[in-house]
């Protein structure tokens, strides 16, 4: 499957970081004040962070990828900049069928799947916990 440019890009409902980049967007939302972080939810994992929230308010980070819904997806957040070259719905049920936990963000640059059905509301001390000790320091 390959991804092509979107005519009509999608409304940002979550940022998504893997690896290096994931790093700078929890360093990124570390730095937000408390309204900012009571409007955010979020999982993390290993190498990987999403963040949740109204758009107008996701953290800006070089190389993070935004996602948003397709009413032809709905269970999958996409990236709001490209489009599968397959039907949505396509994809949504093979990824559904394999994964199971919708909805699932989608970061095709990493070919990494992400549910975000679990995503809680984003606590600093649970970020701060999360970003490895060498860049808290480097974060404040």
């Amino acid at each position: 499957m390959r991804w092509r440019p979107r005519v009509l890009p999608l409304e940002p409902l979550a940022v998504a970081g893997v690896g290096p980049v994931a790093l700078a967007l929890g360093q990124r939302a570390s730095r937000a004040d408390d309204a900012v972080l009571a409007s955010w939810s979020g999982v993390a994992g290993p190498d990987v962070l999403v963040l949740l929230g109204p758009s107008a308010s996701l953290p800006w980070v070089d190389g993070a990828v935004y996602l948003g819904r397709d009413p032809l997806a709905p269970a999958l957040l996409l990236p709001c900049a490209l489009e599968p070259d397959v039907a949505p719905s396509l994809l949504e049920r093979a990824l559904l069928a394999g994964q199971g936990d919708a909805p699932l963000a989608v970061l095709p640059g990493s070919s990494v799947l992400v549910s975000v059905g679990a995503a809680k509301p984003v606590a600093r001390a649970s970020l701060t916990a999360w970003l490895p000790a060498t860049s808290v320091g480097a974060a404040s």
